[in-house]
């Protein structure tokens, strides 16, 4: 039955179907192909429902309404001010400044491609006014638009917990470290670009005197309710006070009062029309959620999972073996397929063999997100450098090459963060 569920799941992806309809054609056929199999119709039907009915899911829609209300506002280009006073007449000030944008917005939206999109529409014509090429702004925006998947609250996050039952909690409190490891190496990247290509100095210097006539009291007090916004989620959820998904909504009602009574970006009539567009945005991934569920139980009735830890155990007998082979797998395959699918169907694999070798739970999400998180930024197939090209007008492989550089940086904290668990584990 593994056979078939993977074989139909493969074929459906080469047949160009959606993600989803491969897995939910890989889940269904098995049990039509044998009858005295127990994963039938009914059967997974009713894993679909049962896959969605849960508390913990309710924070996906929750961050994603809360996330849409903040960019509404234009909450990256305050958060860019805040940073780009600080170290803006510094050498790469600038970029790194568009890096620290992703790095908290990531805290307000958890996702990657949203904050590509947000940050990169508020800093791109930033940066090329400042004299830097379109192509390598947009390749900043696409790499550094992964820590939104990274830097909690992330959706990551909350999937791998889902399918797993690790804590999503702790997920959370363990990505703000490799998150941090991941934005200083890509700003030692845009240093080092900055030295071997220079910077127009009199641009950035004029543009960083505008800045600062505005002084730093006015900059700090429009960007002040937008850092706040990590800091009531994490602190909420490392406190104990609240769980993720209290958290979600309690980030939705100070969004939605940041939004209508501080800054005044939106008004009571935009809600209804940001309830729409979170609903669009979030019910493929409850379709995804459903289907990859289904799809896991068949694969558990299958004993796939026992299949692989068999397999695993007898080759990779070492965990820092297992740890360089599912690094090399999860690159290679987040360039071809989105995050929240290869998380739902791999994570309840992984565990076991993992957890087998020592790994802890808690590690190997880690692990296995900033994985797929490059993936993002990688041709062919990276998300974000479509969302980025879009911005820009260039095309994504142009744009892919130029983020080569930063992916590469991207890979070596991977390294770093995979074979230091210390970084992950620190704060829990």
């Amino acid at each position: 039955m593994t056979g078939i569920a993977f074989t139909v799941f493969i074929v459906g992806l080469i047949l160009t179907f959606p993600i989803a309809v491969a897995m939910g054609l890989g889940a269904v056929i098995p049990g039509l192909t044998n009858p005295s199999f127990p994963a039938n119709l009914v059967y997974i039907v009713r894993t679909m429902v049962i896959g969605v009915d849960s508390t913990p899911i309710l924070a996906i829609p929750l961050f994603i309404f809360s996330g849409i209300i903040m960019s509404k506002g234009g909450i990256s280009r305050k958060l860019f001010d805040v940073f780009a006073y600080f170290i803006g007449k510094r050498r790469a000030g600038m970029p790194c400044a568009v890096i620290l944008t992703c790095l908290f917005y990531g805290a307000i939206s958890g996702s990657g491609p949203a904050t590509t999109a947000a940050v990169g529409a508020m800093t791109v014509p930033v940066l090329v006014e400042l004299g830097y090429d379109k192509v390598y702004a947009g390749s900043i925006v696409s790499v550094g638009g992964g820590l939104g998947l990274i830097i909690p609250p992330s959706i990551s996050f909350i999937m791998f917990g889902l399918a797993t039952g690790v804590s999503v909690g702790s997920l959370f409190i363990a990505g703000i470290i490799p998150g941090i490891v991941i934005a200083l190496f890509l700003m030692v990247n845009a240093y080092l670009h900055s030295l071997k290509y220079g910077e127009d100095t009199e641009k950035i210097a004029a543009s960083y005197k505008v800045l600062k006539e505005r002084g730093f009291l006015r900059i700090f007090l429009d960007g002040f309710w937008a850092l706040l916004t990590p800091v009531i989620i994490l602190g909420g959820i490392y406190g104990g006070i609240v769980t993720p998904t209290e958290a979600a909504c309690i980030s939705v009602v100070y969004a939605l009062i940041v939004s209508l009574f501080i800054y005044k970006t939106i008004a009571v009539k935009d809600i209804w029309k940001l309830v729409v567009d979170s609903v669009k945005a979030v019910a493929p991934l409850c379709v995804l959620l459903a289907l990859a569920n289904a799809f896991s139980r068949v694969l558990t009735f299958a004993q796939a999972p026992q299949a692989l830890a068999r397999a695993l155990s007898t080759t990779l007998t070492s965990p820092a073996l297992f740890l360089i082979v599912l690094n090399i797998v999860l690159l290679i395959l987040g360039m071809f397929i989105d995050g929240a699918p290869a998380i739902l169907i791999l994570a309840p694999m992984l565990l076991p063999v993992a957890t087998s070798l020592g790994i802890n739970p808690v590690h190997l999400g880690i692990i296995i997100v900033v994985n797929l998180t490059i993936g993002l930024s990688t041709p062919p197939f990276g998300l974000n450098l479509f969302v980025a090209s879009s911005m820009i007008d260039a095309p994504v492989m142009e744009l892919g090459k130029k983020s080569l550089p930063y992916i590469l940086s991207y890979t070596l904290a991977l390294l770093v963060i995979t074979f230091i668990p210390w970084l992950s584990l620190v704060l829990l």
